[in-house]
């Protein structure tokens, strides 16, 4: 049997996430430093990326780093800079992958919110089958339940499935339950491995 859906990962996948390139432009690469070691934005956004409300985490990080509060507020109100642009040759995979009928998933750690407004900042992300969003489920990958919703979400499992993600503990967490995987490291190895699979002609990867 072959891959029968494939399943996408977002961030770095199809879209860009750095928050590290707006900081740098705003307060210089050493300002950046200093803040991140001072602040644990990372962790903060990961509460999102669970459910968390997105504003009164951001808010409540800032009351309690007041010495950096504009800048952590930036996480808000300068998070569509950080969710972009659109990687557009991994666009092109997954509407090549559609007009030729083959069903996609997004498997992705987003918050609730967050994720509302990369839909309206990026219009193909609504154009998968389904998606399962850490931020509605609360589960997050790597743990095995998430992987588990996309299952029940798609209907498939094991090696009907083939997930790309830019991480390797979210491929081997996505192994360990029998999906074919890929690590992606950029839109021409992800086209390889789409075509090797036979899901796009070559010219079309």
């Amino acid at each position: 049997m072959g891959v029968q859906a494939v399943v996408w990962d977002v961030g770095r996948v199809l879209i860009e996430w750095n928050p590290e390139r707006v900081y740098d432009r705003l307060l210089g690469e050493a300002g950046r430093r200093a803040l991140f070691a001072a602040v644990d934005l990372h962790a903060m956004n990961e509460r999102v990326d669970r459910g968390a409300p997105w504003r009164e985490e951001v808010e409540a990080l800032a009351r309690a780093h007041p010495d950096h509060a504009e800048a952590i507020g930036w996480w808000h109100g300068r998070w569509a800079e950080m969710a972009s642009p659109a990687i557009p040759d991994s666009v092109a995979l997954l509407r090549a992958l559609r007009e030729r009928g083959v069903p996609c998933f997004a498997l992705t750690n987003f918050g609730r919110e967050t994720w509302e407004v990369a839909l309206d900042l990026h219009p193909f992300l609504r154009d998968f089958d389904g998606a399962v969003v850490s931020g509605r489920t609360g589960l997050m990958k790597p743990e095995p339940a998430i992987y588990e919703a996309l299952e029940r979400l798609s209907g498939l499992s094991g090696e009907a499935l083939l997930f790309a993600d830019d991480r390797p503990e979210n491929v081997q967490a996505a192994a360990a339950r029998g999906w074919r995987t890929h690590l992606f490291e950029g839109p021409a190895g992800w086209a390889a491995r789409l075509a090797a699979e036979g899901l796009l002609e070559e010219a079309a990867a």
